[in-house]
């Protein structure tokens, strides 16, 4: 089953696909998901209320990629380095559970801020 979802992140809207793990479920489930951005590096993430444990959790990520991050209860966008990267690629501060990836360009996220995030379902 597709779940796609659309962010929009201060103005800019971005399609995204979930992946079928039990986190991305459970995500899926929430949805409609709103909460205040912070940045990190290029990496936006904000606390979904959200108790879940390690799933498949990793460290590196691909720029486009998303995450849920087990010890803050966050959710997180990917798209460039982080404090904790060694070179380009983003890496998230301790280990993230993979959820999904924004569909296409992924450019206009250097373009923001510290702002509103809203995740809900795409139609179609």
């Amino acid at each position: 089953m597709s779940r796609k979802i659309n962010l929009k992140v201060g103005d800019t809207m971005f399609t995204a696909e979930l992946n079928d793990s039990n986190t991305a479920r459970s995500i899926w489930e929430a949805l409609p998901i709103r909460g205040q951005g912070n940045l990190w590096g290029k990496e936006i993430y904000f606390a979904i209320g959200m108790d879940m444990t390690p799933e498949n959790a990793r460290a590196d990520f691909e720029p486009g990629e998303l995450a849920y991050w087990p010890p803050g209860k966050a959710f997180c966008i990917f798209w460039g380095p982080t404090p904790a990267s060694t070179g380009d690629r983003p890496r998230a501060a301790s280990p993230c559970n993979p959820v999904g990836k924004i569909i296409g360009d992924i450019s206009a996220l250097d373009s923001v801020g510290s702002t509103d995030v809203i995740i809900e379902r795409a139609e179609g």
